[in-house]
C-alpha cells in the first residue's frame, strides 16, 4: 500500500467462488488448521512466528475494535484495521470461532460502522483525506468475512456495507478506467489495485459486481504498461515502471481473470526479473507494500515461481521479526501495517482466503 510519508482451475471474477463459505472453515476442526498441518515450505519456526505476530495484533487492538498504533493507525485507521482483520482471516479464524475470534469480532463491527450515507468506508478524518486506500481494504475484507458470519444482524450490516461499497467503487470509477485517493477524482495504480481486489472479493462472495467496471479497469492496466513490461505509476505520470505497483497489477490481473493476457505474461516477467539475485526483500522505498503483491503474484502464477521466492522471503521475514514482541515494522508506516502484511505473506500457503487463491 502506498502512502504519502478461468483456466487451468482458475476462476474468473464472473465466476462464482462461494469456497469461503463452504469450506470446512465452518468447523471448529478447521479453525485450528493453520496451527496443525503445515502446507508446503512452512516450517515450525515460520508458525511459530505467524502465532507470535497475530498474538501482537491480539494485543494491540483498540476498546472500538480498531488498529490505531504508530503513525499509520493514527492516519490510517480503516485501512489498517481492515489489513489487521484480513491477516487474522487469514489464519482460519471467524468472527464467531477460532483464538482471534474476539478481535475478528469487533474489528468487523468497528469498519460496519465506519460506513457512511455514500457507501464510503472511512474514518471521521476521511483517513486523512486519501480514503479509497482505506475503503478498498475494508471492502475486501467485509466481503471475505460475509460468508462465514452467523450473527444475522452482522452478517445484514456487513451485506448493506459490501452492496454500497461497491456502488461507491464503481460510480468512482474514472473516465480512464482507474480510481485514486478521492473517488472519481482521477486515477493511479496503487489505488486501483485495491479497487480490483475488493470488486473480486465481493464477486467470490456473490455480489453482484459490474462487468464493464473491472473491464475499463483491465484496460487501464494495459494502457500503463511500459516498454520495460512493468507499469507506470499512472496513466498520466509517464516515466518508467514501478516496481510495487507493477508486481500489484499482476496480482490484480489475475484476480481479474486475465492469465493468459499479454500483458499480464509482461508484467510477471518484469517483477520476476527485479526479484533476482540474493536479496529478495530489499525493493525500494514500499517494501512490504511491494512484497504483499509480489507474493500474491507468484503464489497465483504456479510452483515455478513459488518455489523460489517464498522460502527466502520466509526466512527474511523472520529475521526481520521483532522478537520482543512479535510485530514486524513496515516501510515506516508502523508496526500494525508491517505486521499484517507479514501474517498474510507467511499465510498464504493455507489458503483460506478465496482472493488469494491459485
Amino acid at each position: 500500500m502506498i502512502f504519502h510519508s478461468v483456466k487451468h482451475s482458475r476462476c474468473s471474477i464472473f465466476v462464482p467462488v462461494f469456497a469461503f463459505a463452504l469450506q470446512a472453515m465452518v468447523s471448529s476442526n478447521i479453525v485450528s488448521a493453520a496451527d496443525e498441518v503445515l502446507p508446503k515450505h512452512v516450517t515450525p519456526e515460520a508458525l511459530k512466528a505467524v502465532r507470535a505476530g497475530l498474538d501482537y495484533l491480539a494485543r494491540t487492538q483498540a476498546d472500538d475494535g480498531s488498529w490505531r498504533e504508530g503513525q499509520g493507525g493514527q492516519a490510517y485507521p480503516v485501512a489498517m484495521t481492515s489489513l489487521a482483520c484480513t491477516s487474522l482471516l487469514a489464519h482460519g479464524d471467524s468472527p464467531t470461532r477460532g483464538r482471534y475470534a474476539p478481535q475478528l469480532d469487533k474489528g468487523t463491527e468497528f469498519l460496519i460502522k465506519c460506513r457512511t450515507n455514500s457507501g464510503l468506508i472511512t474514518s471521521p478524518s476521511q483517513e486523512s483525506g486519501m480514503p479509497m486506500h482505506g475503503h478498498g481494504f475494508a471492502l475486501m475484507y467485509l466481503a471475505s468475512v460475509y460468508g462465514v458470519l452467523t450473527k444475522e444482524s452482522m452478517r445484514t450490516a456487513t451485506h448493506e456495507a459490501v452492496v454500497a461499497g461497491i456502488q461507491l467503487t464503481s460510480g468512482g470509477q474514472s473516465g480512464a478506467g482507474g480510481w485514486t485517493y478521492i473517488p472519481g477524482s482521477g486515477d493511479e495504480g496503487s489505488v486501483t489495485v485495491t479497487q480490483v481486489q475488493a470488486l473480486r472479493a465481493a464477486h467470490n462472495s456473490g455480489f453482484l459486481v459490474p462487468r464493464g467496471t473491472i473491464d475499463e479497469a483491465v484496460r487501464y492496466i494495459e494502457r500503463c504498461s511500459t516498454p520495460e513490461g512493468g507499469i507506470m505509476y499512472s496513466l498520466g505520470s509517464g516515466g518508467g515502471p514501478q516496481l510495487a505497483i507493477s508486481a500489484a497489477a499482476v496480482a490484480t490481473l489475475y484476480n481479474a481473470g486475465e492469465y493468459d493476457a499479454p500483458v499480464a505474461k509482461r508484467c510477471l516477467d518484469y517483477v520476476w526479473g527485479q526479484f533476482q539475485g540474493n536479496d529478495k526483500w530489499n525493493k525500494g522505498g514500499h517494501a512490504y507494500y511491494c512484497q504483499l503483491y509480489a507474493a500474491q503474484a507468484f503464489y497465483l502464477s504456479g510452483d515455478e515461481y513459488w518455489d523460489k521466492y517464498y522460502p527466502h522471503v520466509r526466512d527474511q521475514l523472520l529475521a526481520m521479526q521483532n522478537k520482543s514482541d512479535g510485530s514486524w515494522d513496515g516501510d515506516g508506516i508502523g508496526k500494525t501495517y508491517g505486521t499484517s502484511i507479514a501474517l498474510i505473506i507467511l499465510q498464504l500457503p493455507y489458503r483460506f482466503l478465496p482472493v488469494y487463491q491459485r
